[in-house]
């Protein structure tokens, strides 16, 4: 668990380089997420919570775009 926990805020770091809002955002969510969750107990249900955390990990990894203003109309 804390292993996906730190894999998940190296790729947001990666990922929402440079972009202050974006990094805040995703490190509470992560943290809120995370906490939420830490008390389950079931092994079923934490080897689901870790499958859905790792399937994050990847789509962010490969699915998300940062793009940044070069000109007024272009990105």
């Amino acid at each position: 668990v804390l292993k996906l926990f730190k894999l998940l805020h190296r790729t947001r770091q990666e990922v929402f380089k440079n972009d202050t809002r974006a990094l805040e955002a995703a490190r509470q969510k992560i943290n809120e997420e995370f906490k939420k969750n830490q008390d389950e107990t079931s092994e079923e249900k934490i080897n689901e919570l870790l499958k859905i955390g790792s399937d994050v990990e990847v789509i962010l990894r490969t699915s998300v775009i940062q793009a940044v203003h070069t000109d007024s109309d272009k990105i």
